[in-house]
């Protein structure tokens, strides 16, 4: 297992990583309203993630493990797509990538991070408050009258 790299835009296994964030989304199908964006994953959209923003990974050969797309706000990096194989969770992959997104945000001069998870996802928010993110919002899905997703900061203070 390598340590996290970042992905060219040129990368040719975008199809896989799609379907690594399928598989690790996977237990949101029928719990979440609207389903997720991830459906709507492409080659070329998440090419232009690498581009206009960031796309790390943790690979085993030509397979990714776990990944996340940075993009730079003006007051925090947010982070999206988050997904860990279900196989390789609880093995520490996600805190990797949040302590890189972390060291991200501090090379960029970004005082936070930032990150939303739709509300039906409980365990996923307590996982987030773990590593120091807190509850700051809740948004809805446009033509949605209630809360679809919650938005969660974590402040990143001076560098350890």
């Amino acid at each position: 297992m390598s340590a996290p790299i970042r992905l060219d835009p040129a990368w040719p296994h975008w199809k896989r990583l799609r379907a690594l964030i399928l598989d690790a989304f996977a237990n949101m199908e029928g719990r979440i309203d609207p389903p997720s964006s991830a459906h709507r994953l492409t080659a070329a959209g998440m090419a232009e993630q690498a581009r206009s923003g960031e796309v790390w990974a943790i690979m085993e050969g030509d397979e990714p493990l776990a990944c996340m797309f940075l993009t730079p706000r003006a007051d925090a990096l947010y982070l999206g797509k988050v997904a860990v194989r279900p196989d390789r969770q609880g093995r520490g992959l996600g805190r990797r990538l949040a302590w890189l997104a972390e060291q991200r945000a501090r090379a960029l001069g970004l005082p936070a991070l930032e990150l939303q998870s739709r509300i039906e996802m409980a365990e996923i928010h307590t996982i987030y408050a773990r590593l120091g993110f807190a509850r700051t919002g809740e948004t809805a899905h446009p033509g949605y009258d209630r809360p679809t997703s919650i938005t969660m900061r974590k402040e990143l203070g001076a560098a350890p």
